[in-house]
């Protein structure tokens, strides 16, 4: 039985920590993990931005997301672990967390920033939306 784990991964220094703990015990994970970038469309929803823009900030997203996440691979792959790589479009908490049990995961890793308990409680991030939200075992660095 192959064991499937998601790795939810964006540009910020909370996912560089969280794929430098994963490197660190690597030996601990399974090949393949999956690394997923969601591209947040309620970004692109700011009404005063024509469509043409919006089109072209999209073009950049979807450009930058491809370049992280193959950097990203290149770097767990040096690392000897093996990845696969998606990019998806939407809400990140929602969708993280459709993927995480519609695609019947056995462990979700996710990095959390830090940004303070309370503040997590009021304004959410994915990590906390996530625990409430999956299935499966959840894996906070």
């Amino acid at each position: 039985m192959t064991v499937r784990i998601l790795v939810p991964v964006d540009s910020s220094a909370t996912t560089a920590h969280t794929i430098a703990a994963i490197i660190a015990h690597r030996e601990r994970f399974p090949d393949p993990l999956l690394l997923l970038h969601v591209i947040d469309v309620e970004r692109f929803a700011y009404r005063m931005i024509p469509d043409f823009q919006r089109e072209m900030i999209r073009q950049s997203a979807l450009k930058a997301g491809e370049q992280l996440l193959r950097g990203l691979q290149l770097q767990l792959l040096e690392a000897g672990l093996q990845a696969e790589v998606r990019l998806e479009s939407g809400a990140p908490r929602q969708l993280v967390c459709r993927i995480a049990n519609d695609e019947a995961f056995d462990l979700l890793i996710l990095g959390r920033r830090g940004s303070g308990e309370i503040r997590d409680v009021l304004f959410g991030t994915v990590a906390n939306y996530a625990l409430h939200n999956v299935r499966c075992p959840v894996l906070l660095f």
